[in-house]
């Protein structure tokens, strides 16, 4: 039997990063992963997988539509789907490959194996059971399904099969307009696909500026996904090679029902616990199934502690990542801290969409008094030469102390731009700190100036 200061569950962007910090704070570490591989569902069949594919398809997308128009001739490339798929597995095996270099730089002993708490100091890890003063859970999410709609991952598949799939689908229906449904939804578009989106809601992106999600569907739409708002999924029926999607609209309660050779069921994810032993334990749960913790990231169980998705917060890996960190702190005897105001979401479409803070709903509701900084992409000179002048960056600050509340982009870039205005909020800065700071020029970042400088006297290009 093995000793350890700390042991976490699960080796995803939450489990390993803090495993590395416990390392570093001079603690004896180790972490249990079930797969054969390391880095969770984010590197093996979540971020990672569908960002090379969505690369893959864009600079595809770049071939077919803007090459000519920059004096680049010649035939669009055909897709070799196999090769394709190679190369998402090589950019896969390469960052799993890396923690693995990492955790034995950092001395972090991996369990291979499922792991389970039968009491308080101890876990199991297949017939082995190892003693830790602190146990960490990090064993992350799984796809949530629908009533009525059986997955085989081959037809009826859910993010994990759709980064797989044999070949590419004529016909794909999304089940869900969230941002796993769109990111795939725009891979298979951009390679041939007729993909129909089906959403309960009457908006794309729940809880997204309202701006940007119309903003973001129009552009979607114009890349040639369908959108069938308002619509609750009944059922799902699928042969070896087809599938029919029963729904019902909301608003008339007329049934329906769409042909596809592929459907994505892209409604979301729930936290994955099976196994742990947690009932017996006696931690206490919230009624989603998510471990509850207080703000030192313990259980009701003393000693044990959770992270990532299987706690309450947005589903992200880089919120993860910064509970990792925190945990180790706390765990060490210093002081984590997870800013959860500064959290960035990011979607990987072309164009990306990238917020931070609150949206304009928010601060209504809540009665704040704000103003609003926008500027277009189609004033930003780098933005127009690379044919990415959709979009904007939208900036709210306190109407009083000009404060920045929040920011939401849809734009070029957008993912590494959102970073910006997070530093900015981290240190509590005002639109016009952002506004006096020198941008080079000509960059897509130019934006963000301008946008706080419309939350001032206005902007320069517009």
């Amino acid at each position: 039997m093995a000793s350890y200061d700390v042991i976490i569950i699960g080796s995803g962007p939450g489990g390993y990063v803090c495993a590395i910090r416990c390392a570093q704070l001079g603690l004896k570490v180790a972490c249990v992963e079930g797969r054969e591989t390391l880095g969770g569902t984010c590197l093996n069949i979540g971020c990672i997988p569908s960002k090379a594919l969505l690369h893959a398809s864009h600079m595809l997308h770049e071939a077919e539509h803007n090459f000519a128009a920059m004096g680049l001739k010649g035939k669009s490339p055909s897709v070799d789907w196999k090769q394709m798929l190679c190369y998402k597995e090589e950019t896969i095996a390469q960052n799993t490959k890396g923690i693995e270099f990492l955790f034995k730089k950092n001395k972090v002993d991996w369990l291979k194996g499922w792991g389970s708490i039968p009491e308080a100091g101890k876990v199991k890890v297949g017939e082995e059971v190892h003693e830790a003063k602190n146990i960490i859970i990090a064993s992350g999410s799984e796809p949530a399904t629908l009533p009525g709609v059986e997955v085989d991952e081959k037809v009826v598949v859910t993010s994990t099969g759709a980064l797989e799939l044999g070949k590419v689908p004529k016909k794909m229906v999304v089940i869900g307009a969230g941002v796993i449904g769109l990111e795939l939804g725009s891979v298979y578009a951009r390679l041939g696909s007729a993909v129909t989106v089906v959403e309960f809601l009457d908006v794309i992106t729940p809880g997204m500026d309202a701006e940007v999600q119309k903003t973001f569907q129009k552009i979607l739409k114009k890349q040639g996904l369908e959108f069938i708002m308002g619509a609750a999924v009944q059922k799902t029926e699928s042969t070896k090679t087809k599938a029919k999607v029963h729904y019902k609209l909301r608003q008339d309660d007329s049934e329906h029902i769409l042909d596809a050779d592929t459907v994505l069921v892209a409604t979301g994810r729930k936290p994955y616990t099976q196994g742990l032993g947690l009932d017996a334990l006696g931690l206490k749960m919230s009624s989603r199934g998510q471990i509850e913790v207080n703000d030192k990231w313990e259980t009701s169980v003393p000693g044990i502690y959770a992270i990532g998705d299987v706690i309450d917060g947005p589903m992200l890996a880089h919120k993860a990542e910064d509970e990792g960190m925190a945990a180790a702190e706390q765990v060490a005897g210093k002081h984590g801290h997870v800013n959860y105001g500064v959290i960035p979401g990011v979607i990987y479409t072309h164009p990306e969409v990238a917020n931070v803070g609150l949206t304009e709903d928010a601060l209504k509701e809540a009665g704040h008094a704000y103003k609003v900084g926008k500027f277009s992409f189609m004033g930003n000179g780098r933005a127009k030469a690379n044919f990415a002048g959709d979009g904007f960056v939208k900036i709210l600050a306190d109407k009083s102390t000009d404060r920045i509340l929040g920011a939401h982009i849809i734009g070029p870039a957008a993912g590494d731009l959102i970073h910006e205005i997070c530093v900015a909020m981290e240190f509590g800065a005002s639109a016009q700190d952002l506004a006096m700071t020198c941008h080079a020029h000509p960059t897509y970042s130019e934006a963000v100036r301008e946008a706080a400088l419309a939350c001032g006297d206005g902007p320069i290009h517009m």
